[in-house]
């Protein structure tokens, strides 16, 4: 006698997506009704990393540099970086370059809107670039802050 199979009546049932990277609000910070949130660290919070603060005041090609380098990780791997990334590589050599003449602030403007646009902070273009032209060495502490609470999430 052959076996009887039984009608199929019910769907298979779908999967929650893999996420992709660490957790994007590590400190918890209240989201609003625009889906947005504040910065983790406010932008004179620079200070309580002092070690990194002298980075970006001495040195601020290195940390954009690192950043950059980080963030594409993250958003392209979905991963940290191993060693942090290279300290030096060509983004640093323009960005030294343009520092010398006073517009390498202008290279920052792209980082930090994406930095806004991965963790979901408010802001905009004109507040980015009067901070990052303003005072360099604390958006880019601030931008690194940021990086490090998803790197130290996974």
């Amino acid at each position: 006698m052959a076996d009887i199979k039984q009608p199929v009546s019910s769907q298979p049932q779908g999967t929650a997506p893999m996420q992709a990277g660490g957790n994007k609000n590590a400190k918890n910070c209240p989201i609003g009704v625009d889906g947005k949130r504040d910065w983790s660290f406010g932008l004179f919070d620079c200070f309580a990393r002092c070690g990194l603060c002298c980075w970006s005041v001495w040195c601020p090609c290195v940390v954009y540099s690192k950043n950059r380098q980080r963030l594409r990780s993250l958003q392209t791997q979905g991963t940290p970086l191993a060693n942090g990334g290279e300290t030096y590589d060509s983004h640093c050599c323009i960005y030294g370059g343009l520092d010398i003449t006073g517009y390498s602030w202008i290279m920052q403007l792209r980082t930090r809107e994406e930095v806004r646009e991965r963790y979901g902070i408010r802001g905009d273009a004109i507040g980015d670039c009067f901070a990052s032209w303003c005072c360099r060495p604390c958006t880019l502490t601030q931008e690194r802050r940021e990086i490090e609470l998803e790197e130290n999430s996974f």
